[in-house]
């Protein structure tokens, strides 16, 4: 007896895919820069120190002094002088008119017109403290200054940027495949393949 047998072969599809890399390129060039920094103007301004020295008063101290300086001292001190006499006399005279009055004005004249007062000894210094006179009157300096910004100038450049796309290629590697088989097999040969 002959069993009819089914054979299935059967083969899987199998797809290429091919890929080819993106390409990119990217570059920044760059930026041209320019820094320009002008000087500063300074002006200097200087007014010179004063000293002065003024040693009139010490000289006269030490009896040194001009002529007519001189001549200006003893006319004023004669006349000084003159005046003290006037007024002596005449306060003297008023006292000798009033004599009848108490007291007596003629022994106090006489011890005041015999002496010339009580001189006072000690020391003096020649010249006296002080007498040479100092002024100083300190520079004065003015400084102007002129100050200017710095020029820059700044060129900024793009970036280049280059690209490539990238490609995915996709066939078909194997196609599938089945094959059916029908066989017919009498029961001998069945049997030998079943032993």
């Amino acid at each position: 007896m002959q069993l009819p047998q089914i054979r299935m072969t059967s083969q899987m599809a199998q797809i290429r895919v091919q890929q080819t890399a993106g390409q990119q390129e990217l570059r920044q060039p760059e930026a041209e820069l320019s820094i320009q920094q002008p000087n500063a103007e300074i002006s200097m301004k200087t007014t010179p120190s004063k000293l002065t020295i003024d040693q009139t008063q010490a000289w006269e101290d030490m009896n040194q002094m001009p002529i007519l300086k001189r001549i200006e001292k003893f006319a004023s001190e004669g006349q000084q002088g003159l005046m003290e006499g006037i007024k002596r006399r005449v306060q003297q005279g008023n006292e000798l008119m009033e004599i009848e009055n108490k007291g007596n004005p003629v022994v106090s004249q006489a011890i005041e017109n015999g002496y010339d007062g009580m001189k006072t000894l000690g020391i003096k210094f020649i010249p006296s403290s002080f007498a040479v006179k100092m002024d100083y009157q300190p520079s004065n300096v003015q400084v102007d200054v002129k100050v200017h910004r710095p020029i820059i100038n700044a060129k900024s450049h793009q970036p280049i940027h280059r690209y490539e796309r990238g490609n995915v290629t996709i066939s078909m590697k194997q196609y599938q495949d089945l094959n059916i088989d029908f066989v017919n097999l009498n029961s001998e040969a069945l049997e030998n393949v079943q032993k």
